[in-house]
């Protein structure tokens, strides 16, 4: 029963804590999105492709194979033919000068002018076919070039390297070319290395010119592929002309996305856009239908970290190549959410995410279509998670609704069911598996957010657990008020739609403080004995408004989350201890009491739940009190309770109608009234 206040202005920090959500999640998002256009497939030769069928978009060449290209390129360069120049003064200079010489000093070691003419006719025919410097030999010989060629004036013509000589080769030459008729032993005696120098001179420029224009006047496609045509479908083998054309799609994309910046900035503004709109509906959402989510940053910060992070690790995924996007466990994304918040919120956060993931994608369709099926059954299995093995449930669920989905699309598009990709139904049920680290999360969420999930309110429901069996044996009366509480609060709560496993707990803790001083609470009096008879009235109200303190303390010592010490300090509201209030007004009529000493902390309740809990502890603690146990005594008893609680305002705070209240009634009275039901006298067996 909520008051209708005029809403306040929403502050400026509040307004900014939203916008740098949103815009945080844009950018990341955003960033991380592939703008290139990219090859997102994996194949290889000789293996069956697993995609759908893939048709060319654009015309590009087939491309060599890398090896091919190599092996050609060696060739080209093992058969270009490197440039030399002659220097034809070389040779006349040298002979010039062995004419010389012989007339001053090779005369008298030559036997006769026949040496001389055998040395200088040699010499033409060396250095005709040209001299190398050793450099130019080496470089030659480690190229394996075969032939040179020697630029004479105009021309340029080609030459076997064996046909050249070196300083080494020409003076052997020299020495036995006619051995017969001209002793070597002689010709060693003339020096004739001096008259050897070297006259092809390496022509660098002109060389390196004429190996790159043939380095570019390389073919490296080996045909065409037309827009259209169909490069492989599903289910093919790659043969390898197949893999020769995948891989010169793979290169073109590449080189496309490379150069094309405009294509980057447009797909930037598409994305931009893209995820602009999608993030701005959820919070347009949440700001109308889901408030609570919308002014808490907590429930904000929760939903778009788990957008993004989903969001950026599909798209690392997917710039990567890594592996199929079927193995990322979506569906973690929605049980989260409706675990800690609700269902429709789980779900549209969800089919946000997919969307948005789904532009990675080439081939979106039947990605959406199982992720989203996968989202619903994962929402409707953790409607009230409980118990560990409904993560088991739902992780099997997920994965059977998954491949029957996959299944069904493949059916009706592929004509073929050899051509069905088996692999995606392996990649999903690691899916599944990978859904039951949503176990230890909820752990890390609890923890990093302050969330407090069923699981753990089961747990902390345990009577077993330290602080109940305390409560138990220290106050037996006050465990058995939570008890019977606790069911009335859970009965109401269930009827309602409310959160009954967390009425349930707040129940058993919200008189966990009367273990202090247990004595000083009637239901675990004994023996008649009231030890509020030797105190004041401002004393023993203070004895009893402390037990809230003292529970609060006990719960924060015993680290229960706030959302159960929420219970213990609204369970009385800013009520008043109403017997010891009433009785020093009858005993002081004409003065007014200190109202704060009589009045619990508060404050009153702010959630159904809570307000169900006032309602029912009220209600048992009052019912112990009926002379009688009649339908109508307990019908004008729960009447009278809840009446003066609605009247005295505790409920104005709170989310709850009348009309819930009156069903709150109405469930209190049915159940008091089977609990104090009139029982069959046995009878007494006669002599």
């Amino acid at each position: 029963m909520s008051s209708i206040n005029t809403p306040n202005r929403m502050s400026f920090k509040s307004i900014a804590r939203r916008a740098l959500i949103y815009l945080a999640a844009v950018v990341l998002i955003v960033y991380f999105l592939p703008r290139d256009v990219r090859f997102i497939y994996q194949f290889d030769l000789n293996k069956p492709w697993r995609y759908g069928q893939l048709m060319a978009t654009f015309d590009f060449p087939i491309y060599k194979p890398d090896q091919v290209i190599q092996r050609e390129q060696d060739s080209i360069i093992r058969h270009f033919q490197p440039y030399f120049s002659m220097d034809v003064t070389v040779g006349t200079d040298a002979i010039n000068q062995l004419r010389a010489d012989y007339q001053s000093d090779l005369k008298g070691v030559l036997p006769s002018s026949d040496y001389l003419r055998y040395i200088i006719n040699t010499l033409g025919v060396i250095y005709r076919q040209g001299i190398l410097d050793v450099g130019s030999s080496d470089r030659l010989q480690r190229d394996s070039t075969t032939n040179i060629r020697i630029i004479n004036g105009m021309l340029a013509e080609q030459q076997s390297v064996t046909e050249t000589f070196t300083i080494k080769d020409a003076y052997t030459y020299l020495l036995n070319a006619d051995s017969v008729h001209y002793k070597p032993e002689i010709l060693q005696k003339c020096a004739l290395n001096t008259y050897l120098a070297p006259n092809l001179i390496y022509e660098k420029e002109l060389t390196e010119t004429a190996r790159q224009e043939a380095i570019d006047n390389f073919p490296w496609a080996m045909g065409m592929v037309q827009s259209g045509q169909k490069i492989v479908d599903r289910g093919e083998i790659i043969s390898e002309n197949t893999y020769d054309i995948l891989k010169s799609l793979e290169k073109e994309m590449q080189t496309r996305s490379d150069v094309s910046l405009t294509q980057r900035r447009m797909m930037l503004g598409g994305q931009v856009l893209f995820v602009t709109l999608y993030i701005f509906l959820l919070m347009l959402y949440l700001g109308i239908y889901r408030k609570d989510y919308f002014d808490g940053w907590r429930d904000l910060l929760l939903i778009f970290s788990f957008i993004v992070f989903f969001c950026l690790f599909t798209s690392l995924l997917m710039s990567r190549n890594m592996f199929s996007v079927y193995i990322i466990p979506y569906a973690i994304l929605p049980m989260v959410l409706r675990t800690f918040l609700d269902s429709r919120t789980a779900l549209l956060a969800h089919i946000v995410t997919i969307l948005i993931c789904s532009i990675t994608l080439r081939y979106p369709h039947e990605f959406i279509l199982i992720q989203v099926a996968a989202g619903i059954i994962a929402i409707f299995n953790m409607r009230e998670l409980s118990r560990r093995s409904q993560l088991f449930l739902s992780a099997f669920l997920v994965v059977l609704i998954s491949i029957l989905i996959f299944f069904a699309y493949e059916f009706f598009t592929e004509e073929d069911i050899s051509k069905i990709d088996f692999s995606i139904p392996v990649y999903i049920i690691l899916n599944g598996i990978l859904l039951l680290f949503t176990y230890p999360l909820f752990f890390i969420i609890e923890k990093t957010f302050g969330y407090t999930s069923n699981v753990t309110l089961v747990e902390l429901s345990d009577v077993n657990n330290n602080l109940l069996r305390h409560l138990s044996e220290t106050a037996p009366g006050t465990f058995q008020h939570s008890m019977q509480v606790a069911n009335l609060a859970t009965e109401a709560a269930n009827f309602l739609g409310a959160n009954a496993q967390l009425v349930r707990t707040g129940a058993l803790y919200h008189d966990i403080g009367k273990t202090e001083n247990p004595a000083f609470f009637t239901e675990n009096q004994l023996g008649g004995v009231n030890p509020h008879e030797n105190l004041s009235y401002e004393q023993s109200a203070k004895v009893v408004i402390n037990h809230v303190t003292d529970g609060l303390k006990l719960a924060e010592k015993n680290n229960l989350p706030t959302i159960v010490k929420d219970f213990i300090s609204t369970h009385h509201g800013k009520g008043k201890t109403k017997y010891f209030y009433i009785s020093w007004k009858n005993e002081h009529p004409s003065e007014e009491p200190d109202e704060e000493m009589f009045t619990y902390p508060g404050p009153n309740p702010f959630t159904k739940e809570q307000a169900i809990l006032m309602m029912a502890d009220a209600v048992e603690a009052a019912s112990r009190s009926l002379p009688e146990y009649t339908e109508e005594s307990i019908g004008n008893l729960v009447d009278k309770i809840i009446d003066s609680q609605v009247a005295e305002g505790y409920f104005k705070d709170c989310p709850i109608t009348f009309k819930e209240i009156a069903q709150v009634k109405s469930t209190f009275k049915e159940k008091l009234t089977t609990i104090y039901h009139t029982r069959i006298s046995y009878p007494e067996l006669k002599k």
